[in-house]
């Protein structure tokens, strides 16, 4: 079966250590040919030789004529070198092998159905080449002769956009002929039959095939860009050197020695992919950096660079108009400054892992620094929290809490923020979760993951399935929400007051969705209250306030902190001066609901009904139920299906009158927000609506006078209007949004036409109105005309 080799899998026989194949590079100072092309160029082969000359990539392999100073001419004067693909054919006759059954097939399905993102090729052929280093240098420690060959670890990755070839060299532990044909001709039944079935079960969940490198496989994704494939690898155990060819569509593959002394290298593995799509130096150093920055060997991508310099210009014909004088004066040349080309390996994973690294020796600067580079920020983090997991599931984490949230803020909505970066062994593997990681209300969290436990390949099934990463997201949970409370117990009160202004609505959410950590949200939740001043303050600090005989947390909802302070639910409880929360976020009210108690208090809204503020007094009651309670049916009956019920109110002392929620129905805020929805079930609405509940306050005038009129005349229509207009009132007052307003209109309008009638009358016309008895006709004639006239006005 084959396997991804790690320095974990040290018991491994040779064989399938090898599968991860090493690869071989020349030493630094001698760099191998990777062209097999015969080009005539007599210029810089000499003049006399006739011969068809092989270029080199900077100097030939033979140590015998490498001269510093060509070097440097050939280097600082932009020399063009070509780099093609080696050639399959040597000298040696090649032998043919057909594949195994299962291998034709699975390579059919990488190249025509498991990938939609190709580029992971790059990704997949690092990581061989980095397990056959890691291989090499533990085998290295009982066998030191298999170093014999003084090269360094390293991987060098050559692309010539020119001819479409891309070269991936490393110097690792290589491959003999067997090893050749068991490792990349066959796989092990039982390894194909697994990877043949997490396809299909991959294929019937609609999930992304993203599997090469599970089950031994990743050498042939190769075949993802190029139908072509050689392989020429030497093994230090082995005094020749094999190369391997293959093609996509072929049933069979040819292993022959290479007897070319210009192809030949001192140890490891060469892979030439004819590809013309990713065959560009500046595409591949940004697939090294996405995905392989933190390979631990060095990786080495071939570029073109440049110098400047200055060179000699032509003189301007105009400067012989000079005078004579001018003539006599002694002329400085003119130069111009140029930039010259030539070509050159350049490391491009120079980032080291800093999660490697011990916390106690990285300085808060390099964690700046790490996260403004990984995450293109250019604000430091407020927070950052660098820990290594141990047990059954170990893995390596730094995470972030930035400075403000992202534009539009939309990350609430949408988890796939791309902000969590996970390596497998200091792989990049993806940015793209959808919760599996982090729950979407820590969403904004950023950082990278490093673990050894995972397969190279990481499935979405298998990161939804997996009782590692199941483990690993609760740990990442549990430090996120540490990191925030250190930021919430700093002595810089700023950082989280920035922090809640940008991220509160994320953790509110979390009370929604994410019952098991009730316990350590509810401690990161900021509130408005009736006694703050304006200030924000903590759950911990409202019950540190509380009254000794407070059992509850109060609070009500409210579209603004000033209404919250004018409802009149708050009368009594301000006059008791117990402290009430302002919940004035839209989510605040459902999020409060789900938390239900907090430190064994639980959550009331004072604005629905059954309030108990700790003073019942049972007999005056009794005794305003006896009172009242007959204006109270009358009411009721004047309002009809408006409201569940008429009460006396406990929570009044200013106002006449309110109307509060029923037990279970919806506040003003929650049927404002139920109001807004689109999709909005109109009957649920209107059961809810029929749970009011009107109380009156039986020590307010207004509400003493309709109690005489009552026992006067329950029929009287101006009373009978009152109650319409005082319940339309109290509706308003209430928070809730009157279903006529302007009907409401017109019945203020109505009331105040009866309440100002006459009483900004002019002395003449007052003093006519009372002397009309006594002189009727003449008064008559002198009041009425005027009137007429003005009303014809």
């Amino acid at each position: 079966m084959m396997q991804r080799l790690s320095s974990t899998t040290t018991t491994t026989t040779t064989r399938s250590a090898l599968l991860r194949y090493g690869g071989g590079a020349l030493r630094r100072d001698v760099l191998a040919p990777i062209s097999s092309s015969h080009l005539t160029a007599k210029s810089q082969v000499g003049e006399s030789d006739t011969k068809a000359a092989r270029w080199f990539s900077i100097m030939s392999s033979d140590r015998s004529t490498f001269d510093s100073s060509n070097l440097k001419r050939d280097l600082f004067f932009g020399k063009r070198y070509e780099s093609t693909a080696a050639e399959s054919s040597s000298s040696a006759a090649a032998e043919r092998y057909e594949y195994q059954a299962e291998v034709s097939r699975l390579m059919d399905l990488i190249v025509n159905s498991l990938y939609s993102n190709k580029e992971v090729f790059l990704r997949e052929l690092i990581s061989n080449a980095s397990d056959a280093l890691d291989k090499l240098r533990f085998l290295s420690v009982t066998e030191p002769g298999l170093l014999k060959e003084a090269v360094d670890f390293d991987i060098r990755i050559q692309a010539d956009k020119d001819n479409g070839i891309i070269s991936i060299t490393d110097t690792g532990i290589g491959m003999t002929r067997q090893e050749l044909v068991d490792c990349l001709g066959t796989i092990a039944q039982s390894g194909t039959a697994k990877f043949l079935k997490a396809l299909k079960d991959s294929k019937d969940a609609g999930g992304d095939n993203n599997l090469i490198g599970q089950f031994g496989v990743g050498f042939y994704s190769a075949f993802l860009v190029s139908d072509r494939v050689v392989v020429s690898t030497k093994s230090p155990k082995s005094d020749k050197q094999y190369v391997w060819e293959g093609e996509a569509n072929a049933s069979s593959y040819t292993i022959s020695e290479e007897t070319d002394p210009e192809k030949l290298i001192p140890r490891g593995t060469r892979l030439t992919l004819d590809d013309k799509g990713f065959a560009h130096p500046e595409r591949i150093e940004k697939l090294v950096k996405n995905y392989s920055q933190f390979v631990s060997f060095p990786i080495y991508t071939w570029q073109e660079k440049g110098y400047t310099k200055e060179v000699e210009v032509d003189e301007d014909t105009a400067e012989d108009k000079k005078d004579d004088q001018d003539d006599k004066t002694e002329k400085k040349k003119k130069t111009k400054t140029v930039v010259e080309r030539y070509w050159d390996w350049e490391l491009t994973n120079d980032t080291q892992p800093i999660w490697l690294r011990n916390p106690k020796e990285v300085t808060k600067e390099e964690y700046n620094e790490f996260y403004k580079k990984t995450f293109n920020e250019y604000l430091e983090p407020l927070a950052s929290s660098h820990f290594t997991t141990e047990g059954e599931v170990e893995f390596r984490s730094i995470l972030y809490v930035p400075a403000f949230a992202p534009s539009g803020k939309d990350d609430i909505i949408n988890p796939k923020t791309k902000n969590i970066r996970l390596f497998v062994k200091r792989v990049f593997i993806s940015d793209d979760f959808d919760g599996e990681l982090f729950p979407r209300y820590l969403s904004f969290v950023k950082g990278v993951v490093d673990s050894n436990d995972l397969p190279l390949n990481v499935s979405r099934e298998i990161l939804q399935e997996s009782r590692i990463v199941r483990i690993m997201r609760k740990r990442l949970v549990r430090k996120a929400f540490d990191m925030i409370l250190g930021i919430s117990m700093s002595e810089n009160k700023e950082d989280y007051e920035k922090f809640w202004e940008n991220f509160g609505k994320h953790l509110k959410l979390g009370c929604i969705e994410d019952r098991e950590n009730h316990k350590r949200i509810a401690p990161l939740l900021r509130f408005f209250s009736s006694q703050s001043d304006e200030e924000l303050i903590s759950l911990d600090e409202y019950v540190e306030n509380m009254k000794p005989d407070q059992k509850d947390i109060y609070y009500i909802a409210a579209d603004s902190v000033t209404s919250a302070k004018n409802t009149p639910f708050l009368e009594k409880l301000a006059e008791k001066d117990l402290e009430v929360l302002f919940l004035v976020d839209p989510i605040d009210e459902v999020a409060i609901q789900n938390l239900k108690s907090y430190k064994e208090k639980n959550f009331v809204d004072i604005s629905k009904e059954d309030l108990d503020l700790g003073d019942k007094n049972e007999e005056k009651e009794k005794e305003m139920k006896q009172e009242f309670g007959q204006t109270c049916d009358w009411i009721k009956k004047r309002l009809g299906d408006k409201v569940a019920s008429v009460q006396i109110s406990n929570r009044l002392s200013s106002s006449p009158c309110v109307l509060v929620s029923g037990k279970f129905g919806w506040s003003a805020n929650m049927e404002r927000l139920m109001k807004a929805q689109s999709m909005g079930d109109a009957s649920s609405l209107e059961f809810m609506r029929s749970r009011r509940v009107f109380e009156i306050n039986p020590d307010h005038s207004i509400i003493r006078n309709l109690d005489d009129a009552f026992k006067t005349n329950p029929d009287d229509e101006d009373a009978l209007r009152a109650i319409d207009l005082l319940y339309d009132a109290a509706l308003v007052s209430s928070g809730f949004t009157p279903d006529n307003p302007a009907q409401l209109g017109g019945k203020i309008y109505e009331m105040m036409g009866m309440a100002l009638t006459g009483k900004w009358s002019t002395p003449g016309q007052f003093q006519s109105t009372v002397t009309q008895p006594h002189t009727p006709e003449t008064l008559e004639a002198e009041v009425v005309e005027p009137t007429e006239a003005g009303g014809q006005k």
